[in-house]
């Protein structure tokens, strides 16, 4: 009798193992999913700023280009024009200066539906590769930065 209760203990006993374990394993899982997220959402908005910063510099870089054969044949007092024709090659080279890959830096360029010849208005992509959640989700993300710049007389 003795023998069968403490057959049916160890039993019993040996059942309950590794249930902890489980939950362990569990906890540990959803853990590392969440931090993946969290790792690789903060290094997708650290592209997004990085793309502004970098459109900025381009709008900036790209209006300083002016167009110098219309200012020497207007009349005195006629305030410069941004070369509106040159400002989609000065912001790719400024990209491609900036180290922006080459697919990046050619869908960089002027917006010239908002751009006219005292406004320039940028736009430059940057692509980012997820680390730690290309386990769950494989594709490249786009960022976009946009940015404006004016010609400043005075």
């Amino acid at each position: 009798m003795w023998l069968r209760e403490r057959r049916n203990r160890w039993t019993a006993a040996r059942d309950d193992r590794g249930s902890g374990t489980a939950a362990v394993l569990m906890f540990a899982l959803v853990f590392m999913t969440l931090a993946a997220f969290v790792v690789d959402g903060g290094l997708s908005i650290h592209k997004r700023e990085r793309a502004a910063d970098i459109a900025e510099q381009a709008a900036r870089y790209a209006a300083q280009d002016i167009d110098v054969e219309a200012l020497r044949d207007a009349p005195a007092g006629t305030a410069p024009r941004i070369n509106t024709a040159n400002c989609d090659a000065r912001v790719k080279d400024f990209a491609r200066q900036s180290g922006l890959s080459i697919p990046d830096a050619q869908a960089s360029g002027c917006d010239m539906a908002k751009t006219n010849d005292q406004h320039v208005e940028v736009r430059i992509q940057l692509t980012y590769s997820p680390t730690l959640t290309g386990f769950f989700y494989s594709k490249d993300f786009t960022v976009h930065g946009t940015a404006a710049a004016e010609i400043a007389t005075g």
